[in-house]
């Protein structure tokens, strides 16, 4: 069977739609943007899917926020919420005590001070996000400004994605931290892991700081991402499952011999083949799957642009 090069082109097009639809996605978001130009500049250098979080009370807030937006980076809001340990807090810090109207004051403060946010993440928060009635009020609040948000997970029992639950805000969670060591080596190996992990559960989050350290790192390594890996940003995984395959658990040895246990269930024999099957020709076998592909309704749509 003879194709035209209209149709071949079609054909290799579709392929590679396919293809990109099941390419591993890696999210990779920047907090506590709003308090060094310098580092933040350098950030907004790279590759637009590289999103940013703008802590919304930092002296250059409005500022970084409203220039990542014109450069195409997807901006969140990089919300104070209360920790666990003690520690200097921002202006504004979220609490588990707070009214909804406070929390609702807040947030329509930030919503104000970070142009163009599409999203919120939390900074710090492990004692703000472990509480469902705090984080009902915060899902509430976030119910009526269309924001998304991205649980930075700095606490193991984080109530957001239980809290979201009934209302509009879709809820998508950090995998890797690049940067919690400083050293160079440390953050390859977390932007390592990041990758290792978007190809084996589909997708996944980073998130880093504008360090000078990180920053090294991710101009060189950026570039050199595999093939099979797409960087986006988060809110393009909005829709994805929150895949974790764990890691499989090594089988440990037995102690003694298990007896089978009783099955009174046979099951059914094998159906076995009485005549051989007539062999496939090479041929037909690529016009089949050729065939298959020209007449899917992705390959149909790219056919008819042309």
């Amino acid at each position: 069977m003879l194709f035209s090069v209209k149709k071949i082109a079609v054909l290799l097009s579709g392929l590679l739609l396919a293809a990109s639809v099941h390419a591993a996605k890696l999210a990779i978001v920047i907090d506590d943007f709003g308090y060094r130009p310098q580092q933040e500049n350098q950030v907004l250098q790279m590759p637009n899917a590289i999103s940013v979080a703008v802590l919304p009370n930092a002296p250059h807030a409005h500022e970084m926020a409203t220039k990542a937006h014109q450069r195409g980076h997807e901006v969140l809001i990089h919300l104070p919420m209360a920790p666990l340990s003690k520690q200097p807090l921002e202006r504004d810090t979220l609490q588990p005590e707070m009214s909804a109207e406070e929390i609702a004051r807040i947030i329509r403060n930030a919503v104000n001070n970070v142009p163009g946010a599409v999203g919120m993440n939390n900074h710090m928060g492990s004692k703000m996000t472990s509480s469902l009635p705090g984080m009902l009020k915060v899902m509430q609040v976030l119910d009526h400004y269309n924001l998304y948000f991205l649980d930075s997970v700095t606490i193991g029992n984080s109530q957001a994605t239980r809290a979201a639950a009934g209302t509009r805000v879709k809820v998508i969670k950090r995998r890797v931290f690049l940067d919690d060591n400083q050293n160079e080596a440390e953050i390859r190996k977390q932007f390592n892991r990041a990758v290792q992990l978007a190809q084996r559960n589909g997708s996944a989050i980073a998130i880093g700081h504008p360090h000078p350290t990180t920053v090294r790192v991710l101009q060189q390594m950026l570039p050199a991402l595999p093939a099979n890996v797409t960087l986006v940003r988060p809110s393009q995984l909005l829709n994805e499952p929150q895949i974790d395959r764990p890691a499989p658990i090594p089988a440990q040895p037995a102690s003694k011999p298990q007896p089978k246990p009783h099955n009174p269930f046979r099951g059914i024999g094998v159906c076995r083949v009485t005549q051989p099957l007539a062999p496939v020709p090479a041929t037909r076998a690529i016009a089949v799957v050729a065939e298959s592909i020209q007449q899917s309704p992705l390959v149909q749509k790219i056919s008819n642009l042309f």
